[in-house]
């Protein structure tokens, strides 16, 4: 089979191989994938520019935003079937027995292994899953928007899960990639009444998309200062809400500025950068500051309930889909700010001519 393959610790180190096809053993099946999501951190996999937390194994195939069809199921499986379209969770592997398995917050495991980063994942033709992780498509959702339901869950643990959004709050999403831009959209879903997105200059593509997707204000922070729009706004305060979507270090510091006294902050992005900085505001003005990562069923399954009944839109924010083999332009597009989202479609789903 055909996978897209991390093979060293170096830029660039990422080529499509020829595998083996994995085979679905007790208690596990076998997920052929139709499309896979490119997220932001695939991307810096492919740089090798990730957060040195996230220590990964090699090889590994990339990829964690997963559509598929089962395939086979292994001994043991009951409840799903050949032909199933399922989804799948991030968390390939988790002890099951710690205390955070024990109550639900799987999602924290300290011995959990993910999808595209110690375990192959989905930027391949098949894939093998515990049944644990799969979810079921709604019969109205597209294996294109399904694939969208990874990067859906990780902004509705942080504005719904971790922070709160009360109707009328004012509400600053810092970046414009897939989980800022997403973000968004579950923010106005909350209630929030006024909407800022921040970005810097390549995402003037990204920023148009997050006005038409209902941002009341979008901004180029190396244009204009977002302080002096914060404070302008409601009663000048500052924000109830500031989500960090940039995976940069020094986003912490221009959040703490634009939070009001009492709010919030919901921490998403990932940044390897030391700080450089004092944190005393987060002190000063009694913030609240959510580290916020990943999520479980409920969230997958709340995500796709919004999918089926259309209180979502990600045909909206996916800007593009390719074939495996183009893998780099479309990765390319992302980091160039072409698009907020691309994915990857497998050849099976290609032959047959499904874009649904």
């Amino acid at each position: 089979m055909k996978a897209l393959v991390k093979y060293a610790a170096a830029d660039g180190a990422l080529e499509v191989r020829d595998l083996p096809e994995p085979v679905a053993g007790p208690g596990t099946v076998l997920v052929r994938v139709h499309t896979v999501g490119v997220c932001g951190s695939d991307i810096h996999m492919w740089h090798n520019t990730q957060s040195k937390s996230s220590v990964g194994v090699l090889p590994v195939t990339l990829g964690h935003e997963s559509a598929g069809v089962i395939a086979s199921v292994g001994e043991g499986v009951t409840g799903w079937a050949v032909g199933d379209r399922v989804v799948c969770e991030t968390a390939a592997s988790i002890c099951g027995v710690c205390a955070l398995c024990r109550s639900g917050r799987y999602n924290l495991c300290p011995w959990r292994e993910g999808y595209g980063l110690k375990r192959d994942g989905a930027m391949a033709e098949y894939m093998v899953a515990e049944p644990r992780v799969l979810h079921r498509i709604p019969e109205a959702v597209s294996f294109d928007a399904a694939a969208m339901t990874e990067p859906y869950a990780v902004a509705y643990n942080a504005v719904v899960e971790r922070a709160e959004i009360n109707p009328g709050d004012l509400v600053v999403i810092q970046g414009a990639g897939a989980i800022g831009i997403l973000a968004l959209e579950i923010a106005i879903l909350r209630g929030a009444g006024t909407t800022v997105v921040l970005g810097t200059a390549i995402d003037a593509e990204r920023l148009d998309k997050a006005k038409a997707l209902g941002a009341d204000h979008v901004l180029d922070i190396t244009r204009e200062d977002p302080l002096a729009l914060v404070t302008s706004l409601h009663d000048g305060l500052g924000a109830d809400l500031v989500v960090d979507a940039t995976g940069v270090s020094v986003a912490m510091e221009q959040g703490m500025r634009m939070v009001r006294p009492g709010g919030a902050i919901a921490k998403v992005g990932w940044g390897p950068q030391p700080l450089g900085f004092t944190i005393d505001p987060l002190v000063k003005k009694a913030v609240t500051l959510y580290g916020c990562y990943s999520h479980t069923w409920s969230t997958w399954e709340n995500v796709l309930r919004l999918f089926a009944d259309g209180r979502l839109h990600p045909d909206r924010v996916l800007g593009g889909v390719y074939p495996i083999e183009q893998w780099e332009e479309a990765f390319s597009a992302m980091q160039r700010g072409q698009h907020v989202k691309s994915a990857l479609r497998m050849p099976w789903a290609l032959a047959a001519g499904e874009g649904k």
